[in-house]
């Protein structure tokens, strides 16, 4: 599946994080920890320079807790890199955020020399959330769809600590067909700009060979179906996804496993 989705929006945000980076201290990287490579933006690695680095993989309360630890040790062989697995269930999990960046800037975050810390992330991660978490307040807007911030902005968390929030990007060129997939299918692009049943089926097959025993409590089904397409029709028949004459609605099976 080939990405056609990067709005002006997204490429006026690159040209402004390279020209803001050199004014930071550390950067802050939001990743789904249901796809830590696929979220992982390249672009922001190849500009961050020397800088600190916490890689942040959200949402852990919904993906494989070992994996996710494979990740964190994965990632951190990295010279500079830090991670961090949270979720917006365990708001003081998030607030550890603040900690590390004191521990990776030692010296700053007294009086009016603040640590400035840039943070930045694909689409839809929870990146806002995040922040409302770190501030106490609700400062940035959320909600269940891609590219809703759209310009930088200052957030002083109040404690030593300057926040640069920056629009969800992705990068022009996504070449790996498995990424792209799992992108649309954690809801990194815009709806109107994927076809559900594809992406539906990637899925599928991926859930079905790693996680079987709970694709099968998740739809109560009394045995794993043969492939894609037969999970498709197994749950969207008990779900009423029939059009005329009894046939599977597809595209309305396709955005019930997605969503």
């Amino acid at each position: 599946m080939q990405i056609q989705w990067f709005p002006g929006h997204m490429h006026k945000a690159r040209k402004e994080v390279k020209e803001t980076l050199s004014r930071v201290d550390l950067v802050i990287e939001i990743l789904d920890a249901r796809i830590p490579y696929s979220s992982d933006n390249p672009m922001i690695s190849t500009l961050r320079g020397a800088k600190p680095f916490i890689k942040v993989l959200n949402k852990c309360d919904l993906a494989d807790p070992g994996l996710t630890r494979q990740w964190q040790d994965y990632l951190e062989r990295e010279k500079g890199v830090r991670t961090l697995a949270v979720s917006s269930t365990q708001p003081e999990r998030v607030r550890q955020i603040t900690e590390l960046c004191r521990k990776l800037i030692p010296g700053k975050g007294e009086g009016l020399n603040a640590i400035h810390a840039m943070i930045v992330g694909i689409p839809n991660v929870g990146k806002s959330t995040i922040i409302n978490l770190l501030t106490g307040r609700v400062i940035a807007k959320t909600g269940n769809e891609p590219a809703i911030t759209k310009g930088q902005q200052k957030i002083n968390l109040r404690n030593g600590i300057m926040l640069i929030d920056t629009p969800g990007m992705l990068w022009p060129n996504i070449e790996n067909s498995h990424s792209g997939y799992r992108l649309a299918a954690t809801g990194a692009i815009k709806d109107t700009a994927i076809d559900h049943a594809d992406v539906a089926f990637h899925t599928a097959e991926y859930l079905l060979a790693a996680y079987p025993g709970l694709l099968r409590e998740r739809y109560r089904l009394d045995a794993t179906p043969a492939g894609e397409y037969e999970l498709l029709e197994a749950f969207g028949r008990k779900r009423g996804c029939l059009r005329a004459g009894g046939h599977l609605d597809l595209d309305k099976a396709a955005k019930i496993l997605l969503s």
